[in-house]
């Protein structure tokens, strides 16, 4: 069997819960990147958000061979990330929104004026701000559906809300978005 990175997740997966253990790196280097985003939007700083990547890691290998193949396994994954973050949060009862993830990954382009760099960022503390505001189940469906680009089937897999509903919290959630970020609309 050729150990390289083209394999697709779950054959590794079954490789891995086979015996294979060694390959359980390959899954670790696809998806890290986007769990430790995931705990920098949760925590808001690296050690934190390392410490967390690392759980996140450990409880999936732990469980591995409950992973049945019935949805993607980074729809998966994503889910024990979540609700590891979730309960983690509540532990140091503190709950950030994934939405601040964004602030992490800046660049300013180097045509901007000053005024220009000032704006941008306005803007995007005022939308951090506005979504921080909206209601948990709310902001949880806006922040997987725009930040991290699941799909409402994904995102009732990770939340276990149904996906009627969760169209419903996006829906209303960008309803209270566009009325308390009203003052940017013509800017």
């Amino acid at each position: 069997m050729n150990r390289g990175d083209d394999f697709d997740d779950p054959l590794i997966v079954a490789e891995v819960v086979s015996g294979q253990k060694e390959l359980f790196r390959l899954l670790v280097n696809r998806h890290e990147k986007t769990v430790y985003r995931m705990g920098l939007s949760f925590f808001h700083n690296t050690e934190d958000a390392a410490d967390f990547t690392q759980e996140v890691f450990l409880k999936v290998f732990r469980h591995l061979a409950t992973f049945k193949g019935h949805c993607r396994f980074s729809t998966w994954l994503y889910r024990v990330a979540y609700n590891t973050a979730v309960n983690r949060a509540a532990r140091k009862t503190k709950y950030q929104s994934l939405a601040e993830d964004a602030s992490g990954s800046e660049s300013v382009q180097e045509r901007d004026t000053p005024e220009q760099t000032l704006l941008r960022q306005a803007v995007q503390t005022a939308v951090e701000e506005a979504v921080k505001e909206l209601p948990e189940r709310y902001r949880i469906c806006v922040d997987l559906f725009f930040f991290y680009d699941r799909s409402y089937q994904e995102i009732e897999v990770i939340t276990g809300y149904p996906v009627n509903t969760i169209k419903s919290h996006v829906f209303r959630a960008k309803k209270l978005l566009r009325e308390k970020l009203a003052d940017f609309r013509y800017l």
